[in-house]
């Protein structure tokens, strides 16, 4: 049989739930901030820049049909939260010589919300 106090640390658990995903970022805000990337990258096909479709959790710098920058290439990291955010927050100090004309996104809650969605929108 449930005890009354079991059901309240059940509770309590569940209510941590949102609180747990909100500080990872929200991805619908994400989606309205990816817009500003639409003019140069999308998701499923190369634009200017290459395409997003699996982005996050790929090398940098590795899909094959792309002209990246040497930095890029040489980059040999994994697109996760903590780089994507260190990218976005100033691409050119993140990857001297980068292609991306991009000045960055000084706001780390935009880069957050940003992050999520792009954790979602290119699982292949």
């Amino acid at each position: 049989m449930i005890k009354a106090k079991h059901l309240v640390v059940v509770g309590l658990a569940l209510a941590a739930i949102p609180l747990a995903a909100a500080a990872s970022g929200d991805a619908q805000r994400g989606k309205v901030i990816y817009e500003r990337c639409m003019g140069c990258h999308a998701i499923g096909y190369e634009v200017v820049g290459p395409d997003h479709a699996g982005l996050y959790g790929r090398k940098a710098g590795s899909l094959p049909d792309y002209d990246y920058s040497p930095g890029m290439r040489k980059a040999g990291w994994i697109w996760d939260e903590e780089h994507l955010d260190r990218f976005l927050t100033n691409p050119r100090a993140a990857v001297p010589g980068t292609k991306m004309g991009f000045a960055g996104i000084p706001d780390a809650g935009e880069r957050q919300d940003l992050i999520a969605y792009l954790k979602v929108a290119t699982r292949k």
